[in-house]
């Protein structure tokens, strides 16, 4: 009965954000209030809306023991509210190895695709999930004509750095001497993230820079010392809080941890001289836009292929409401395939692949 009533109620959840949207820019101005603007940006009409609507719901005080299990109920609701259409493909479970034991994955397998993307969801290395990300994989899947294979890594505060960072590691090399069971072979393996999973994604082609095909990096933190001016500037009222990022570093980061090491942050690493072409995606009024578009700076300068898409009037958490901002999702895709169109041809280790576009 309970799993009835909470499906009753995301349905209508569904149906009530659908009919916002629908509405007439003038009259979704009015609900949303004033024009926003900052740091040179205008947020979005829709974000700024919704940001409206989910900021006068009642939040809890944070508790690393409290909290994470009701942040993920309520994170698996959200992610059913703004999945949008459902893309139908084939879709199976499965396992792969972690850095303690087998993890969960999930395989999104179009037809004819013969190149992998490794997927790490984001939610602060303490929330998120193979549901939360359920629809995001679809449409990287379908848009992007790739297996994608989502890996459900041990979360914080249970598991603190660097678990989550050796279940990566071990998900996917497991997946790369797999590669075949998955249609691909071991050299058409690539890696991504949103957020958290992200910043995941990113320390695994440090460690390896030649193997992996290609990253896709959204919005991902890559200077957890928290001196980006973004982190300043969008600290408070655009949904990714200087408060939430606090919480979720305290749960994942043990506290004599050097977050300046190039194993924690990417942007401190020695060089990223060699990595595999890369697509990075910002949102304007996200804390972490900076240093996602810091690092993309840093591989540009050491001659990684790099590409960089700034939503400039999105928040942070944007690729997981599709009925909000799908075709915004679609297009990372899209740009993710012609970046792996244009590299299929040459391997991993040619130097000409690192120049810059």
């Amino acid at each position: 009965m309970g799993r009835e009533k909470a499906g009753a109620g995301t349905r209508a959840a569904i149906a009530a954000v659908r009919a916002l949207l629908r509405l007439p820019p003038p009259v979704k101005r009015r609900m949303a209030g004033p024009v926003v603007r900052r740091d040179g940006l205008e947020l979005d009409l829709d974000a700024q809306l919704l940001l409206r609507i989910t900021g006068a719901l009642p939040r809890a005080r944070l508790d690393p023991v409290t909290s994470p299990p009701r942040m993920r109920v309520a994170a698996r609701r959200m992610a059913a509210i703004g999945r949008g259409p459902r893309e139908f493909l084939p879709v199976r479970e499965t396992t792969v190895a972690g850095g303690a034991g087998r993890l969960r994955a999930r395989v999104y397998r179009p037809a004819d695709a013969d190149t992998v993307l490794v997927w790490f969801h984001g939610g602060g290395w303490v929330i998120g999930d193979l549901d939360t990300h359920d629809g995001l994989c679809r449409t990287l899947a379908a848009t992007a004509g790739v297996t994608v294979i989502s890996v459900d890594y041990r979360l914080a505060p249970e598991h603190p750095y660097p678990a989550a960072v050796d279940d990566a590691a071990a998900a996917f090399t497991d997946i790369v001497s797999r590669a075949t069971e998955f249609g691909a072979t071991a050299d058409r393996v690539a890696i991504g993230g949103d957020s958290a999973g992200g910043h995941l994604a990113a320390l695994l082609a440090l460690r390896d820079p030649d193997a992996p095909l290609a990253q896709l990096l959204v919005y991902p933190p890559t200077d957890l010392t928290g001196s980006s001016q973004s982190r300043t500037t969008f600290a408070h009222g655009f949904a990714l809080t200087r408060a939430d990022i606090d919480f979720y570093d305290a749960c994942f980061l043990p506290p004599d941890l050097d977050r300046a090491s190039p194993e924690v942050s990417p942007l401190f690493a020695q060089t990223t001289v060699g990595l595999p072409p890369t697509v990075i995606i910002t949102a304007g009024f996200d804390p972490l836009r900076d240093e996602g578009e810091s690092y993309a700076e840093r591989l540009r300068a050491d001659g990684v292929a790099v590409r960089v898409r700034r939503f400039d009037g999105y928040l942070h958490g944007f690729v997981n409401n599709a009925l909000a901002f799908g075709p915004a999702v679609e297009e990372i895709a899209a740009l993710f395939a012609e970046t792996l169109a244009k590299h299929r041809a040459r391997p991993a280790r040619d130097p000409e692949l690192r120049a810059a576009d």
